[in-house]
């Protein structure tokens, strides 16, 4: 989820927003009702190689799509 504060609100609940975004939450600080930045938790490396190893794993298991099956998902849905 993604939480919205003005400049005055993050400057003052600092604290509260950066638990916010301990907790996986994304915040956009705003100028008014511009956004200026969008403040995004960092990611631990080791989650991020951890997740990759578990996607290629999972790819692996997957059979090779053949061509004539990516040009059939290429139509679907199109009246032909």
């Amino acid at each position: 989820m993604t939480r919205y504060a003005k400049i005055g609100e993050a400057k003052t609940h600092l604290s509260a927003l950066l638990a916010d975004l301990e907790a996986g939450e994304d915040l956009v600080i705003c100028r008014g009702a511009t956004p200026i930045a969008r403040v995004t938790p960092l990611v631990d490396d080791r989650d991020h190689a951890a997740l990759c190893a578990t996607l290629r794993g999972e790819r692996a298991k997957q059979r090779a799509v053949t061509t004539p099956e990516l040009l059939a998902w290429r139509h679907e849905g199109h009246a032909r």
